[in-house]
């Protein structure tokens, strides 16, 4: 029995000689990790574990496998991780808005395309005398209708007027004073003069651009407000890290490595601390971040009727048959009325008859299609069904990021930030900038101003998709994103110690394969645990605090004592 307290002892003191080494060789393994993560060279590591009181934040009394360079490079690896991390969580969510924006800009193009297929075809079996002669205007028309709603600021009233002046002379040379030959040119252009004081179509023109500035004033919003869905989640993807944050994500990730702990996890209150303050400012899109996926579903719901898109453009060959008709039936009247205005009807050379109609054939009608794809109505339904399922993302992110990737499973040892402990004991904070202030582990100054111009925007297009005006804040556009640094950079403070100048300048815009969508909610056993009101008082975090010099070196030495008794005695 005396033989093996003398065997057990030897090994105790050894551990403790080795400070949590055991054996020169223990950086051995620190290195080959330092290696296969791409850290920085090899040769920046120690042969053996050595004094770190050049460390600035990886320090401890221990011996350490770290150097001042390599603490530097592990803090530039530190944040690369979380940013990759942030791009890769956003990933199928950025994925899905982006494919369908392309997707509601095919269908646009698509029902536009129909449209002015069916209204030819439509004029063709109507008017077949003037459809040739229509196919210009009614293409104009539509290609302006294009225009507005990917985007231009075209006036929906001026291009339907143009489209009904243009319309006039063609109504009036065929069927309402047919002739031999064409009206002249002259003629043709006081004719279209002449139609808003003679109103041929009635009320056709004003209800007509009332129903696409309507329908597409919406289709338009819906596009803007993806393109903002876009911007949002590529503002959070490169936000830059503050500097309070980078040195809690280094201590957190890798000062573990340097007392040879390569394969160790933060406790689950520890990372959940250390994410909450990091993305504190990101929290503080959640609320704004799910009124925009409420307010989307406002304004889909409201594109029925006359705000249907894919209704009213398939309706306008209907309303424009019908206007014609009118013009048509209303003949003499506006005979009358273009003669006392524009004179008696001066026309072309009867020759040009038969070259103006010779070129009807050469004309390609194309059947209108009664469907291409999905229609809006349905791809809305899905988009809306799936982004739905993205509502919380930013508001449980950080946990998301703990419970998911980066810290340790229920029961089993962690990383505290000093030593591993069988759990965190300190306070878990919330989610937000306001609950940082008792953050044991980050310390959170302000908002960060970009993420406010970001929420500016999404407050702005809220109230859009809910059909507010806001005459003060004026369009999106204006809102302008960034630090305003002129390269470019995002927010943040950035000195040398961080690397900021050097590899990790870049590290923002690197792209991130796209990946399945990774659940925002938390499980409810993990809020249970770590939303609990049962906290340590401050007195027991002070206790905490003092204890934590202790840890693993402090057990040792408990065990090593009644050995060196023994060896006394001895």
């Amino acid at each position: 029995m005396g033989v093996l307290l003398w065997t057990n002892c030897v090994f105790l003191l050894a551990c403790g000689s080795g400070l949590g080494f055991g054996s020169p060789n223990r950086c051995d393994e620190v290195r080959k990790v330092f290696q296969l993560k791409q850290i920085g060279p090899n040769q920046l590591l120690p042969l053996s574990p050595r004094p770190g009181s050049d460390l600035q934040v990886c320090m401890s009394k221990n011996l350490t496998c770290c150097t001042k360079k390599m603490e530097e490079k592990y803090q530039v690896a530190a944040r690369r991780d979380i940013q990759n991390l942030l791009q890769t969580s956003s990933s199928s969510l950025k994925f899905l808005i982006s494919r369908n924006v392309a997707a509601f800009q095919e269908t646009f193009e698509t029902l536009i395309w129909q449209a002015e297929n069916h209204t030819n075809v439509v004029l063709q079996a109507s008017y077949r005398s003037m459809a040739d002669q229509a196919v210009g205007p009614v293409r104009e028309l539509f290609t302006d209708i294009s225009l507005f709603l990917l985007g231009s600021e075209l006036s929906v009233d001026d291009l339907v007027q143009r489209f009904f002046d243009a319309l006039f002379p063609l109504v009036y040379n065929h069927l309402i004073n047919p002739g031999l030959s064409d009206i002249s040119p002259s003629y043709a252009e006081c004719v279209r003069s002449s139609r808003r004081d003679v109103r041929p179509f009635a009320a056709a023109p004003g209800l007509l651009a009332d129903q696409i500035a309507r329908s597409g004033v919406s289709g338009k919003l819906l596009i803007q407000a993806l393109h903002l869905g876009i911007e949002v989640i590529n503002t959070t993807d490169h936000l830059q890290l503050s500097r309070e944050c980078r040195r809690a994500l280094l201590k957190m990730h890798y000062c573990p490595h340097c007392q040879g702990l390569t394969q160790s996890k933060p406790c689950m209150g520890y990372c959940l601390n250390v994410m909450r303050g990091c993305l504190a400012s990101m929290a503080e899109i959640d609320s704004h971040w799910r009124e925009f996926v409420h307010s989307l579903e406002g304004l889909s719901a409201r594109m029925q009727g006359p705000q249907d898109l894919e209704q009213v453009l398939l309706g306008v060959h209907t309303l424009l048959h019908d206007a014609v008709g009118h013009a048509q039936k209303n003949g003499p009247r506006l005979s009358a009325q273009v003669h006392k205005l524009c004179g008696t009807p001066s026309r072309r050379p009867a020759q040009s008859v038969s070259l103006q109609h010779s070129s009807r054939d050469s004309i390609p009608l194309k059947a209108a299609l009664s469907g291409s794809g999905d229609s809006l109505v349905v791809r809305r339904r899905d988009f809306l069904n799936s982004l739905r399922l993205y509502r919380t993302f930013y508001g449980g992110l950080a946990d998301q990021l703990c419970v998911s990737e980066l810290a340790s499973s229920d029961g089993q040892a962690c990383w505290n930030g000093t030593d591993i402990v069988k759990s965190y004991t300190l306070r878990v904070v919330g989610n937000g900038i306001k609950a940082q202030s008792a953050n044991p582990e980050v310390k959170v100054k302000v908002a960060d101003p970009v993420i406010n111009q970001i929420i500016d925007k999404l407050k702005h297009i809220n109230q859009l998709l809910q059909g507010k005006s806001i005459p003060k804040l004026g369009s999106l556009d204006q809102i302008e994103t960034g630090s305003g640094d002129a390269d470019g950079r995002y927010s943040g403070d950035c000195d040398d110690e961080d690397g900021c100048g050097g590899s990790g300048g870049d590290e923002v815009k690197r792209k991130v394969p796209r990946v399945s969508k990774l659940s925002p909610d938390v499980t409810s056993d993990q809020k249970r645990r770590h939303h609990n009101h049962h906290y340590p008082r401050a007195e027991d975090s002070a206790r905490e605090g003092r204890s934590r010099s202790f840890g693993l070196t402090g057990a040792i030495w408990v065990l090593i004592l009644p050995c060196l008794h023994m060896l006394l005695a001895l």
